[in-house]
């Protein structure tokens, strides 16, 4: 048998080893993660816009010898299907290249373990120049200007990455990447900074500024309703799955109806939450196993693996995309079922308010022979008792006039603004209290009967307002 090695082109490789797909947010996740599993309580990020973008990332772990080091610089230094420590979230040997890879041509890593500094350096111009793997070792007394050398240097132990030539990005944008990256954080590693499931809690800092914790089921908060967990057993391994159902904007105030809508908005944010070993890895999804909509927007279900389940769940790299085998889905669909009733409540709930036998309310459900139609209720004592005072001729006019107001109801327009801006709408505003009183007067003033005054009290504008009787 005949054999030839052939290398490939590096240059073109490399091209395509940095298009992997990550943002700058998931890419800087991927190398915090080395900090959680190196045990770090501090990770501490900096970046440097001007003269060129530098990306500094120090944390306080158990660092590296220099052999470790160029082990963790090599690609592929893990093999997935190995079992590791649960606190490990990498699962490739991958991350650390790969991530660092997609934002920058020049990686460098520094570490300190039991007072040893090491270096390394994979600078991605060079190789392409010598096409070949080498792997740098530069001289550390050219990095002990940077920012946090110092700081590595009187600790006892840590890793500082450092992003230098970083060429996806304009430096006058890039403070929004910064700003997308705390709240990217602050979700993704919610959990470690919570100090969750007795885990020491993280502290992570971005340009000196410390990250809180957004837990995205808002499950601290009186209205939320959460499920009990339910426990599935696959191959022998343990899924937790607990649903939640978010308040109604009625219970928030704006700014935490908004804050809890993320970015995305509710309707992108509803579905599955998959964490593993307490990492949030992929959010807002249903998997195609069921349609996002306006009625199950506050639905939030979060589930939690082991770092040894990668193979049922389909773990991408970047660790962003996930799509669980076939057999999870059945269980998966089973719990949606559950759920998603519950989580049109608060809608449905509202909904049938408009049917409530105890109140008169202006609007009504009209069935018509294959659906139904919002209408004006003709059985309101106000809308009697004007249409008795109209001229006949007038009568018709007045009806065909509310049958276009029924017709052109802007219903997409409505729809849009209560999943947009429900706090900004002011209906109930546009009708005061002294315009209550005042109406309610005049009406008692034109000498109805008392069956008449008693069935406005009735109405949606003056029920629990019996006051009103004594009123002149």
């Amino acid at each position: 048998m005949e054999t030839k090695l052939v290398k490939p082109n590096l240059k073109n490789f490399i091209k395509s080893l940095r298009d992997v797909g990550y943002t700058f947010e998931i890419a800087v996740a991927d190398i915090l993660d080395n900090s959680i599993s190196a045990n770090a309580t501090e990770v501490k990020i900096y970046t440097v816009p001007k003269p060129e973008l530098v990306f500094y990332m120090l944390d306080n772990g158990s660092g590296m010898y220099d052999n470790e080091l160029l082990e963790a610089m090599r690609l592929a230094t893990k093999n997935p299907d190995d079992e590791r420590d649960k606190r490990d979230l990498g699962r490739f040997g991958l991350g650390l290249k790969t991530a660092s890879f997609s934002q920058c041509k020049k990686l460098t890593v520094i570490s300190k373990k039991d007072n040893q500094l090491s270096i390394k350096q994979w600078d991605l111009d060079y190789i392409s120049e010598v096409n070949e793997w080498e792997l740098i070792t530069p001289e550390l007394n050219t990095y002990q200007d940077i920012p946090f050398f110092n700081e590595l240097s009187n600790s006892k132990s840590g890793t500082l990455v450092i992003w230098e030539k970083i060429d996806k990005y304009k430096q006058d944008t890039f403070s929004h990447k910064v700003e997308k990256l705390n709240s990217h954080l602050s979700l993704v590693f919610h959990r470690f900074l919570e100090g969750a499931d007795s885990f020491t809690r993280l502290k992570i800092s971005v340009n000196g500024n410390y990250l809180k914790p957004f837990d995205p089921f808002n499950a601290n908060h009186d209205a939320t309703f959460e499920q009990s967990p339910e426990i599935i057993n696959f191959y022998g391994s343990n899924i937790k799955i607990t649903s939640f159902i978010l308040p109604h904007h009625k219970n928030l105030s704006r700014e935490e109806w908004d804050r809890f809508g993320t970015e995305d908005g509710y309707i992108k944010s509803q579905g599955f939450y998959l964490y593993r070993a307490n990492r949030l890895l992929i959010y807002g999804t249903w998997w195609g196993l069921h349609k996002a909509s306006d009625a199950h927007k506050l639905v939030r279900i979060k589930i939690d693996i082991s770092n040894n389940q990668d193979g049922y769940w389909g773990i991408d790299i970047k660790k962003s995309t996930a799509n669980p085998l076939p057999e999870l889905k059945k269980d998966l669909k089973r719990i949606i079922q559950k759920v998603t009733k519950d989580g049109f409540k608060p809608f449905s709930t509202r909904g049938r308010k408009i049917n409530d036998k105890t109140t008169t309310r202006f609007w009504t459900i009209v069935p018509d022979q294959d659906g139904f139609h919002f209408g004006v209720n003709k059985e309101h004592p106000i809308y009697i008792k004007l249409i008795e005072s109209l001229p006949e001729e007038n009568k018709d006019l007045f009806n065909s006039y509310l049958k276009g107001l029924q017709a052109y109801l802007p219903l997409e327009s409505i729809q849009h603004q209560l999943q947009q801006n429900p706090h900004h709408i002011k209906q109930e505003d546009l009708l005061t209290d002294n315009d209550k009183k005042e109406l309610f007067i005049k009406l008692k003033n034109l000498g109805f009967d008392k069956e008449y005054i008693e069935s406005l009290l009735k109405t949606e504008l003056y029920k629990n307002h019996e006051e009103l009787l004594d009123a002149d």
